[in-house]
């Protein structure tokens, strides 16, 4: 998931999507979270939270989308235990998804910075990134800890989606985390406010042929080739560009009218078994809506570490 907002209009959608995005932790099921977690240990805990998050947003209204992907990128690497921020020899910021890609490393510092000055060691880098990407939320599920190493090998062996990933492969990838096909379809969806690198969609907007010809054109003019053939600028472009500043389902027709940004949004309407879900949610957004938080709130809840398990660290950037 490439995801980051735009420009400054897109405040209000990346509010509204962001608190769409934590109605999963609303619902999550793991026995040892709770809503009420910090209640007494740590009551200013979200709105220290907010604060930063507003701040990061002004300055910079695609940090929202860059957090919920942050999140993502954690949660599917050995659960969700802020191992992503970890730095270090083992650190998963060097794994090819992640390298010279995800971003808001700095935001959560910042996050975390500000509870320890009011809570020291209470409040967990797991737990802060899943709320980082809130803006507007009453009720959050948290008591994750955080792990104590990273899992580089992990990282770059594939359990990440890759924006050249064919629909089998996303599927794998989604299944060994235990979400369904129609979960990868329906997070798929987030990309309706993301970015995404001239590097990363340029060998499709070039090279493939199940894409319109006029949409193509219009990519290439801000996506260049090299002397080799190879476009490799560092221009980033909306994944949706029909709302990119609008959290809906435009993405799904896009995808229907071969204007699909990325290799692996386009597989998911390219004849194949996903083609179905695809056609429902361009036609039905609050089925999209409602499907979007389903699969969210299964995702929130792969492998965290509770109880005993983990540590809270001081620094989210290093174990203790």
């Amino acid at each position: 998931m490439a995801l980051s907002s735009s420009s400054s209009s897109s405040s209000s959608t990346t509010t509204f999507a962001i608190a769409l995005f934590t109605l999963f932790l609303i619902g999550s099921s793991s026995a040892q979270l709770s809503e009420n977690f910090y209640a007494k240990k740590c009551p200013k805990l979200l709105s220290a939270v907010k604060s930063v998050v507003q701040s990061a947003v002004a300055k910079e209204p695609r940090m929202g989308a860059s957090l919920l992907r942050l999140f993502f990128h954690d949660c599917f690497v050995n659960g969700c235990d802020a191992s992503v921020l970890l730095d270090g020899p083992s650190s998963e910021k060097t794994a090819p998804p992640n390298a010279n890609s995800l971003r808001g490393y700095e935001v959560i510092d910042a996050i975390k910075s500000k509870v320890e000055a009011i809570c020291p060691g209470i409040v967990s880098c797991a737990d802060i990134t899943a709320i980082a990407a809130r803006d507007s939320v009453t009720i959050v599920k948290l008591g994750r800890r955080d792990s104590k190493t990273g899992f580089l090998q992990l990282a770059s062996s594939g359990v990440l989606p890759s924006p050249s990933s064919s629909l089998s492969t996303l599927i794998s990838n989604f299944k060994d985390q235990g979400l369904s096909a129609k979960d990868m379809v329906a997070l798929s969806g987030a990309h309706t406010i993301g970015k995404a690198r001239c590097a990363v969609y340029g060998s499709r907007i070039y090279n493939e042929k199940n894409i319109d010809s006029l949409f193509a054109k219009g990519r290439q003019k801000n996506c260049p080739r090299d002397s080799s053939g190879t476009a490799k600028d560092n221009n980033v472009a909306p994944l949706d560009f029909k709302t990119p500043d609008h959290f809906d389902n435009s993405y799904y027709k896009n995808l229907i009218n071969k204007k699909g940004l990325l290799h692996s949004d386009q597989v998911l309407f390219n004849g194949g078994s996903t083609d179905s879900l695809v056609r429902y949610y361009s036609n039905n957004q609050r089925a999209f809506e409602s499907d979007f938080v389903t699969a969210m709130i299964k995702m929130g809840n792969i492998k965290p570490l509770t109880g005993s398990n983990g540590e809270i660290r001081r620094h989210c950037s290093r174990p203790n």
